[in-house]
């Protein structure tokens, strides 16, 4: 039996970080759907098909990597999508406590879906989405904390905000 993994969140935008559990996943599980979480109560510096369109690019070389998106409760979605594991990455305590809530959660919403928590690799446990638009924003270096491959996309879409 094929396992279907989703990697969920904003990607906002796509960082190291992020591509490092999208690439563990995808050596672990036979395929790994990369969700971009679409949050009306959220305004993003990325629009969701920019968000996706980054993602392509960084995820390009992983043949098992497929990148969709999705409104609503993640749960309900992996239902649709005949998904039964979530991958996360924690790079701190803090976001186990965060993470674990939401596990129970979407357990008790759909009872088929397991949490699966990879830890963050050492050289980005540090780095989040707003800290890189943040420093971004400030004209700061991103270079080691995003993809090579959609740095400059990034970079003169900071620069603009």
């Amino acid at each position: 039996m094929k396992k279907t993994v989703i990697c969920p969140g904003s990607f906002d935008p796509v960082t190291l970080g992020h591509l490092d559990i999208i690439t563990r996943a995808s050596r672990m599980f036979d395929k790994v759907k990369v969700a971009v979480l679409i949050n009306s109560a959220k305004t993003p510096c990325f629009s969701i098909e920019e968000r996706m369109e980054l993602l392509r690019e960084a995820t390009r070389g992983l043949e098992n990597v497929e990148i969709v998106s999705f409104e609503g409760l993640l749960a309900n979605y992996c239902r649709e999508q005949k998904v039964h594991a979530i991958v996360k990455g924690l790079r701190a305590v803090s976001d186990f406590e965060y993470e674990f809530q939401m596990a129970i959660t979407n357990k008790k919403l759909n009872p088929e879906l397991e949490t699966i928590f990879l830890t963050a690799d050492s050289d980005s446990m540090y780095l989040s989405s707003s800290m890189v638009r943040e420093i971004g924003r400030m004209g700061g270096d991103i270079r080691n904390f995003v993809p090579a491959c959609v740095h400059d996309r990034i970079v003169s879409r900071l620069k603009s905000l």
